[in-house]
Parts: C-alpha cells; structure tokens; sequence
C-alpha cells in the first residue's frame, strides 16, 4: 500500500489480499463480468480458484494466503461468496466466513501500521496509530471502546473482557496481533451478511461446482463439528440420552423441549461455549438465531436471573421419553453429568481416545 498525500491508496497486490476493501469493486467495474458468461472457459482460472478457496475453507477451516495471479485472487472471492451462498447452507456460509477472516487475521499481523489503518478505517473504526511499551508489551494502536467492545464480546479469552485492558480516555490499547484479531470479526460479520444474498438462477457449469462442494461439506460435515467442539471434551463419555440428542440435532432433525433443554445444559455445563451450542441447532429447518441465542444464554447464566442451569436428573429425562434405554453406569448413577465424569475416568485410566 503507498501513501498519496498522506491517504493510503492499496495497490493491486493489497486489494487480492483484502479483497472486501472498496478499492476491490472499483476493480471489478471495468472487468463488467456477466453471471451468464462465468461458464465459459475464458473464466476456468477464477471459477477454479473460487473453488480451491471454499474447498481450503471446507478441509482446513482457512483460506490460502499463497496465489500466483492478483487479478484472478480478486475476481474468485466474489464468485467464491455467490458459490457458497447458493449452496444455502448456514452452516457452509459461517465456515467460509472465518476461514477467510482468518486468513485476513493472519495477513494483517505481518502487515504495516498503514495497511492495518486503512483496513480499520474500512469499518469506520475510531482508531489511531500509537507506540506505547507497558512492561514488554509495546501497544501499537489505541481504539475507541465501542469499536472494541463490538468486536470483543464474542471472543472468550478473559484477556478480551475490558476489565483486564489498558483503558485511557475511552480508548482501548491494543498490539498489532489484537487488532488484526478484532479486525477478523468485522471481516467474519461482513462476509457473513454477504453470503445471505439471496441467488438467482446461475450457468449449469456452476451449479455443477456448486453441488460438487455441498457434497464434499457433508461427506466433512460430521468431522467438522467435532472438530469445533472445546479442547479436551470428550464426546465418547457422553451418557446414552445426550448422544441421542446431539445425534439428531446435528443431522438436522428436531428433539422434544426438555430434550433440547438437557442437551444445551449438558454441553454448557462441561465446557462448550454458547456460540457452539447455537452451531449446532443451526442444522435444524425452524433454526431461529434470535431465539436460540435468547434460550441458550439464558440456560448459560448470561440472561433472566443470571442462574446457569444444569441438565435434569435421569428420572426425569426417563420419564420423558428422552433416555434410550440405560446402560451399566447408567444404572449406577442419577445424573447425566455424574455418568459424563465417572465414563471419562474410566476411559482416561484404559487407553487413548478421540477428542473432539
């Protein structure tokens, strides 16, 4: 990115690295591509690396920072953005999202003050340049608290929470490291709202890469929610009620209220986050984001009266129709999250298990 005038003006290379920046669809105008003609083989080069960019965000959870044509880089996102919003899957789109957040993150810390200055400056963040050493911390940016606590709130570490931040005149201290972090959850929320563009009718040719990529997400899909749950959560030790419930839940149908209820408690209680938990209920067809955000915070302790429920007692799920049937620990115990840690002992003391 070179200076004119003391603005930041981006130059090719730095737009196929951002290529949500503004200056990516004043590049795109001239090239006047039509949706009709994308099937032909004058496009195969950007409609591959479209693909190669969802298949990377599928396999690995991020997108390749390593391309070898600029032009091409910049015109396959906003192909790669119409590819997965027509596979209408939400979960797909939310994958996408941080995949190519994350890829921006990481890009962003290598980065100069400038080009991370015109990237904040994007998002209208009330940001400005600053070198501040506080013990062998060096503090390379100061951002007004709001942008920060936007961004923040979604991120669990307790470093983030602004209690524990150095704070002066409603400004935020951060390192470049953090603030090419928050500056992924801006990237995450605006590809995010890209993808729930609603898409026409397109050439067969990418229809045809379009269900070549929803196939290959299910055949992953399984692996990736596992992938995505708390390190050291065991999902072998859950009892038989809650394997039923999470079983289900994940492949897209509905379980009764007090099903959803014990599930969401059982997973909060050992470690799962509230945004995992509402993951999951994505797969369902009533899925309502507001709603289930409201029921599982509140369940978490973060809403009402502020108590963090625990699942109900095996009785009680029993008499609901919600336990399968009981096992040997099972018949030994009382409780779900009693069977969770007593299976977890005994699996710990016989071998090695998968973790999710």
């Amino acid at each position: 990115m070179k200076e004119l005038e003391g603005r930041p003006v981006f130059t090719e290379r730095d737009v196929a690295k951002y290529p949500f920046i503004s200056k990516a669809v004043e590049y795109m105008k001239p090239l006047d591509i039509d949706i009709d003609e994308l099937a032909g083989s004058d496009y195969d080069k950007i409609l591959d690396r479209a693909e190669d960019r969802i298949k990377e965000a599928i396999l690995s959870n991020l997108v390749s920072k390593e391309w070898s044509n600029d032009a091409v880089e910049i015109s396959s996102f906003p192909i790669a953005v119409m590819m997965v919003a027509a596979a209408a899957d939400s979960f797909l789109k939310r994958r996408y999202a941080l995949a190519e957040a994350k890829r921006v993150s990481d890009m962003l810390k290598e980065e100069r003050d400038e080009i991370i200055m015109g990237i904040a400056e994007r998002f209208n963040w009330k940001i400005r340049s600053v070198k501040i050493n506080v013990g062998s911390l060096t503090y390379d940016f100061a951002l007004h608290f709001t942008d920060f606590l936007k961004n923040a709130t979604v991120i669990q570490d307790k470093k983030w929470k602004l209690v524990n931040r150095l704070v002066s005149n409603g400004e935020v201290y951060l390192t470049k490291s953090e603030t090419s972090r928050l500056l992924e959850e801006e990237v995450r929320r605006y590809i995010e709202g890209k993808l729930d563009t609603k898409v026409g009718l397109l050439p067969q040719g990418i229809t045809d890469r379009v269900d070549r990529l929803k196939r290959l997400f299910m055949e992953k899909r399984g692996k990736i929610r596992f992938e995505e749950f708390p390190r050291g959560l065991v999902i072998a030790a859950f009892p038989p009620c809650i394997k039923k419930s999470y079983d289900t839940i994940a492949s897209g149908r509905g379980i009764s209220h007090i099903g959803r209820f014990a599930l969401t408690s059982f997973l909060i209680s050992i470690g799962m986050t509230v945004e995992n938990v509402i993951d999951l209920f994505r797969s369902l067809s009533d899925f309502d984001e507001r709603m289930t955000r409201y029921q599982v915070e509140h369940i978490a302790g973060g809403r009402g009266s502020r108590t963090k429920y625990i699942p109900p007692k095996c009785d009680t799920l029993r008499t609901h129709g919600v336990c399968p049937g009981m096992n040997e620990i099972c018949k030994r115990i009382r409780h779900p999250l009693t069977y969770y840690r007593r299976k977890l002992r005994t699996i710990r003391t016989e071998a090695p298990v998968e973790r999710a």
